[in-house]
């Protein structure tokens, strides 16, 4: 395949995800206000953050490698952001109280988790040594291994009837984007 067309092929399947992972920030983000769910939001906050990585990357295809570099330091920044952001919700609602609703967590989670499985196999079917490729991999990964959290959260949720699984999930969820953030950071530092 030549590089233009992979370049090509490239920029249709970060669009495509740019357009999925867009869509699950409008539906996680309405479904966790509504359920009143730290995790939800946590996610959709996630989603939102990896549709400007995607567009980021998107911009990136073709282009030279310090602005592929640039490009893939600042998803990663963007990840620890939003992992502060989570944080500083999960506190909140720590404080203010919460009582998120255990059924539409869980619906919404295998929801986002089979888009985030069709984006993960879509970025990988590319198998790309690009730094921001890799980032996008880490962030659709990320999104699927939330989205496992959020399921059993809502599970306990109802179970238990207490709003701390909600919570810890949005923690671990934020621990998730940290690492994520790093790993990037750290790719984008190599040397090419």
């Amino acid at each position: 395949m030549s590089s233009h067309e992979n370049e090509r092929r490239q920029r249709r399947i970060l669009l495509l995800v740019f357009a999925l992972n867009a869509a699950l920030f409008v539906g996680l983000g309405v479904a966790g206000w509504l359920a009143d769910s730290s995790a939800l939001l946590a996610n959709a906050l996630d989603n939102a953050s990896d549709s400007a990585v995607y567009l980021i990357s998107f911009l990136a295809v073709g282009r030279a490698l310090m602005w592929k570099t640039r490009a893939a330091r600042a998803s990663g920044i963007m990840l620890l952001i939003f992992a502060a952001g989570v944080l500083l919700d999960v506190l909140r609602r720590t404080v203010m109280g919460t009582e998120p609703i255990g059924w539409t967590m869980m619906g919404m989670a295998v929801i986002a988790a089979v888009v985030n499985l069709l984006c993960l196999e879509l970025i990988r079917r590319q198998r790309s040594d690009d730094v921001n490729m890799k980032a996008a991999e880490t962030f659709s990964f990320n999104d699927f291994a939330s989205n496992g959290g959020i399921l059993v959260a809502g599970g306990l949720v109802l179970w238990l009837n207490q709003s701390w699984p909600d919570l810890l999930v949005g923690v671990i969820v934020a621990g998730i984007a940290v690492k994520g953030g790093i790993e990037i950071l750290r790719d984008a530092s190599q040397p090419a």
